[in-house]
């Protein structure tokens, strides 16, 4: 069950498919053979190690299978792994975490209907969960999960008050920033962002090269934005929407397969999510410093009273080294207090 959460975590962390691993042991629990999921359009892990199986002249008939997710049910680009195990004559699956698209589930119930032992185990559900957080909410919620991150002063200001914000934070967190950028499958800004800081917005290492994989750039507004801006370059791909509600936004990108996104526009973008209930968890990063004024994190929330105040769980907290030798910046992870 280990090896097949660690083939899992091979696969894409930035795909419209969840990220799956698969191993095939005899009676004594030797490996026969594996696979993982290598994106959308590939094998998926159980036909993965069954063709490795074929590849290697092994029969596995009479095997047990383990799998991270519940088998498909159904064929698209790839056929059912379902059948694909029936066919191989694998005689027991252990799989972990019940597959929530409505459309793929059912694979549990076809293999036994097939005479194929079934059983659901919930450490191997755990740790698929831990891989697939993001694509199960936007399974279940049908839409991505928003994260909003933002850089601020302790006093919660992102920029001063002549406009300047390079550097609030120090390198280390704007290179943690780019770690974060490339599991997403979008980063969101509006006009008013890229027309202030001119950002190009995308994933680099701390020696500035690009990331393999990129982001979806996505500008939301209706303010026209020049030629020139960084943010149309082809270093990625752009997509220009009018400004329009955050559930049509999401929605939008949702249709295109993306199951995560980075929300980095500024104070007025931020307000908008967080008004509509739309940010599922913050990413800050806080500098120790002072400003006194200057552009604030987020815009008017339409808030008058503490008792309306938006509240937030920790959910973990790292220190990173900032600008000077003696200060750290730090990174808050929050998500919406729940009520009880």
């Amino acid at each position: 069950m280990e090896r097949a959460a660690q083939l899992a975590a091979l696969s894409p962390r930035v795909d419209p498919n969840p990220r799956v691993g698969c191993v095939v042991v005899d009676a004594d629990g030797v490996i026969l053979a594996e696979g993982y999921h290598r994106g959308a359009g590939t094998w998926h892990a159980e036909a993965a190690a069954i063709n490795e199986a074929i590849a290697t002249g092994v029969d596995l008939r009479g095997a047990t299978a383990y799998v991270t997710l519940e088998p498909c049910s159904h064929t698209g680009r790839t056929p059912s792994c379902a059948r694909a195990l029936i066919r191989a004559g694998v005689a027991r699956v252990v799989f972990g975490q019940p597959d929530p698209n409505g459309a793929a589930a059912g694979g549990a119930q076809i293999l036994r209907e097939a005479g194929v032992a079934v059983e659901q185990d919930d450490t191997l559900a755990a740790a698929s969960r831990d891989l697939n957080a993001d694509w199960t909410f936007s399974v279940t919620h049908a839409r991505p999960f928003v994260r909003w991150k933002y850089a601020s002063t302790l006093d919660g200001f992102s920029a001063a008050s002549d406009h300047t914000s390079q550097w609030i934070t120090g390198p280390v967190a704007r290179v943690d920033v780019h770690a974060q950028r490339a599991e997403h499958g979008a980063i969101v800004v509006g006009t008013g962002t890229v027309l202030a800081d001119d950002p190009q917005l995308t994933v680099r290492d701390a020696q500035g090269r690009a990331g393999v994989q990129q982001p979806l750039r996505v500008v939301v507004g209706d303010t026209p934005i020049p030629d020139t801006a960084r943010v149309l370059d082809d270093a990625a791909s752009t997509l220009v929407l009018p400004r329009q509600s955050p559930t049509d936004v999401l929605a939008a990108l949702h249709a295109r397969g993306i199951h995560a996104v980075w929300l980095e526009g500024g104070p007025t973008l931020a307000a908008v999510f967080l008004r509509a209930g739309l940010v599922d968890e913050i990413v800050a990063y806080l500098a120790p410093a002072l400003l006194g004024a200057g552009r604030p994190a987020a815009a008017d929330l339409d808030i008058t009273t503490i008792a309306e105040a938006l509240r937030f769980d920790l959910v973990d907290a790292a220190t990173l080294p900032s600008n000077e030798p003696s200060a750290t910046d730090l990174r808050l992870r929050l998500r919406p207090t729940k009520e009880i």
